[in-house]
């Protein structure tokens, strides 16, 4: 199995540059490969914020990608809680951080807006401090 970067599927999704997109291809769907939360975590900071895409194209290009028969996502369960509640509003930072916050009791932050957010949608206690 290989572990992508996150440049090679921010390339393999966008095909901006043909070469390195056609090599990514032939990586992706010619292998096992995975994908870590930290690499999904840039991937839709860097589709957001360079690409110019919405939160609805950085939902359906991760699924596809994630969807693909030799793909692997790290803790496939926690990154599907954190794509529904990313789509429900919630930043998906915000929303990788809550889903991976394993056996805590609760979630501290300063942030106010994601306090009131994950109450409509998170099970974890998402406490202001």
């Amino acid at each position: 199995m290989i572990s992508l970067d996150t440049n090679v599927l921010v390339r393999f999704i966008t095909n901006d540059e043909p070469r390195q997109a056609k090599r990514a291809r032939a990586l992706i769907e010619g292998n096992d490969v995975l994908v870590a939360a930290t690499v999904l975590l840039e991937s839709e900071w860097v589709l957001r914020a360079a690409y110019g895409f919405t939160a609805d194209q950085i939902l359906d290009a991760l699924r596809k990608v994630l969807g693909l028969a030799r793909m692997h996502v790290e803790a496939a369960d926690k990154v599907e809680k954190a794509f529904s509640w990313y789509a429900a509003g919630l930043d998906f930072a915000d929303a990788l951080h809550v889903a991976f916050s394993g056996s805590a009791e609760r979630f501290a932050t300063f942030d106010e807006k994601l306090v009131r957010r994950a109450k409509k949608i998170s099970e974890l206690s998402v406490l202001a401090v």
